[in-house]
């Protein structure tokens, strides 16, 4: 009807309605290209590069910036070589760290009230104790070696009462060595003497004995030889005796009682077996008040014997020997043959001690002989009867000393 009326708007109605026509045919042909498109990109994002990354190589790592990442591979190598050993300079000395474990030797001797010695006994049969604290012995066997001593005679001019007793006492001690024991002979007056220096021949040590004739002063400085005695000793490893043939009286020794009571206490591995002479002039002047003199001016007294005797009783026990006062000059024999068995036949014990201190004090020794279950033991001879017995051994010893 309106193009009837109104033909020219009708030509310009149509050409309009064909122009929108063709754009809403247009704007749905974009959505529907623009839906898959979105439907794409929220799928799987495309990749930022057409081109596929190579993964390197196991021990090449990364080659750029991105992609995975390649752990290096350990190879196998061969040990290092040792080091080589430090070439020895000439002339120069090889060096070691030690460390000095204390060892405590103790040499035991158990004998009845005879002097017999009683065998047999086993490392259990033995209780020590340092400063009052157990020790654990754990070296233990029965000396049968030779014997290293030095034979100290006393020889002034005040002993020609008992001359006699000092020479049978020092050859009867002589002829009871054997061909392994080393002896040396000294003599004292104002000072020692060395007559033969260790020697394992017998006739050299009688030999040397015979030279004592004429005695040159009347001085006899105990303390001053058994301290150089002690002295030389001590430079010798092992075992050592000292069989010390006196009357015990000191008279002018440079050497006081004390200064050789601390010498005896370090010095160690020596033994004393002090053997008196004269006694039989002793006891017959106490008897009758005759009174006498040390050599020519030297005044000596019951009194002084007797502190000699206390003296050497002393020495004995401190270091674990015997001190003999014979009465009658038969019975130097027998005595010196008690001396060789004793030191032949002791229990020789040794332990680590559980103070390791390297202090430099003394330590106060005791030995007990118990039974395996740690009550008394008994001794019986061979009728069954029940023997009393004693236990000899040292006092005690001196610690080594060590500066920080």
């Amino acid at each position: 009807m309106f193009s009837h009326h109104f033909p020219q708007l009708g030509s310009r109605l149509r050409q309009r309605l064909g122009a929108i026509t063709l754009l809403a045919l247009a704007l749905e042909v974009l959505v529907w290209q623009a839906v898959p498109l979105r439907a794409q990109d929220q799928s799987a994002p495309a990749p930022s590069s057409p081109q596929k990354q190579e993964v390197p190589p196991e021990a090449g790592g990364p080659q750029s910036d991105v992609g995975p990442m390649a752990i290096p591979k350990k190879t196998e190598e061969p040990p290092p070589p040792p080091p080589e050993r430090p070439k020895k300079i000439e002339n120069m000395p090889d060096y070691s760290i030690r460390v000095d474990v204390p060892l405590v030797n103790v040499d035991v001797l158990v004998t009845t009230k005879d002097g017999q010695f009683i065998p047999n006994l086993r490392k259990d049969n033995f209780r020590v104790t340092e400063d009052g604290v157990p020790q654990t012995v754990t070296n233990f066997d029965v000396s049968q070696a030779p014997i290293t001593a030095v034979l100290l005679v006393e020889f002034t001019a005040g002993d020609y009462y008992f001359f006699d007793d000092l020479l049978t006492g020092a050859y009867a001690f002589a002829n009871s060595l054997k061909k392994d024991d080393w002896v040396a002979v000294t003599y004292y007056d104002i000072k020692p003497h060395i007559l033969t220096d260790f020697t394992q021949d017998k006739g050299e040590i009688q030999g040397a004995l015979g030279q004592l004739r004429v005695p040159g002063f009347s001085e006899s400085n105990l303390f001053d030889a058994l301290y150089d005695t002690l002295d030389r000793l001590d430079r010798i490893q092992g075992r050592k005796y000292v069989i010390l043939v006196t009357t015990g009286v000191d008279t002018f020794s440079k050497i006081n009682l004390d200064q050789i009571m601390k010498k005896i206490k370090i010095t160690k591995d020596v033994t004393i077996f002090p053997v008196s002479v004269g006694f039989a002039v002793r006891t017959y002047c106490e008897m009758h008040n005759c009174g006498y003199t040390h050599g020519i001016g030297i005044p000596v007294t019951n009194m002084d014997y007797l502190q000699a005797d206390n003296e050497m009783n002393t020495f004995a026990r401190m270091t674990g020997g015997r001190a003999y006062f014979p009465r009658f000059k038969a019975e130097f024999h027998g005595i010196f043959q008690d001396i060789v068995g004793d030191i032949r036949n002791q229990y020789n014990l040794a332990y680590h001690p559980t103070n390791p201190k390297l202090d430099g004090t003394y330590r106060k020794l005791k030995v007990e002989v118990v039974a395996p279950d740690g009550g008394a033991l008994k001794v019986r001879d061979q009728h069954g009867k029940d023997v009393k017995y004693q236990v000899i051994a040292r006092e005690g010893y001196t610690a080594k000393h060590t500066v920080e």
